[in-house]
């Protein structure tokens, strides 16, 4: 089995992340308004994760992107909470490991930008996501935090940092 290599999304990822991010919501049949297929952001993610508050991952395998994950902050939230955003894998990337050592690197980059709180949005659905926030610490919540605009998730977790 291949070895995944992590690393801080670039320019020239851009299209790829953005078919990656896209591909999966239709897995999942979780396109259209609410959820992050419509965030501006998509088409040029790499400018959306530049800022020292945030920052966004690639997963390559094989020489091939297959997911990314990012962190940045909430908005309408508390300076101190950021978001875990747009964590997917492809398929063929899940159960090596993969989202959890993407998961490891987007926690450390928002315990180094001073983030004392972690939220996160995700779907009733993506099981094998949930279990794996759970196993980092990430506790259900009642509601939403913040203002995503991405009113079509309904499963929410945060987690001190």
């Amino acid at each position: 089995m291949s070895e995944a290599t992590i690393r801080r999304i670039r320019p020239d990822d851009d299209p790829v992340v953005e078919q990656v991010l896209i591909e999966v919501l239709r897995e999942f049949g979780v396109t259209g308004q609410g959820f992050s297929d419509q965030d501006e952001e998509l088409a040029a993610m790499s400018s959306a994760y530049e800022a020292p508050v945030a920052a966004y991952f690639v997963a390559e395998l094989d020489g091939e992107i297959v997911g990314g994950a990012g962190v940045g902050p909430l908005l309408g939230a508390e300076p101190h909470v950021c978001e875990l955003r747009k964590m997917y894998l492809l398929p063929a990337a899940r159960g090596r490991g993969i989202g959890r050592t993407l998961l490891e690197a987007c926690l450390d980059a928002a315990r180094q930008a001073g983030y004392q709180d972690c939220y996160l949005e995700t779907l009733a659905q993506m099981d094998r996501a949930r279990d794996l926030y759970e196993s980092f610490g990430f506790l259900p919540l009642e509601a939403p935090m913040g203002h995503t605009g991405h009113f079509g998730c309904n499963r929410w977790y945060a987690l001190s940092l």
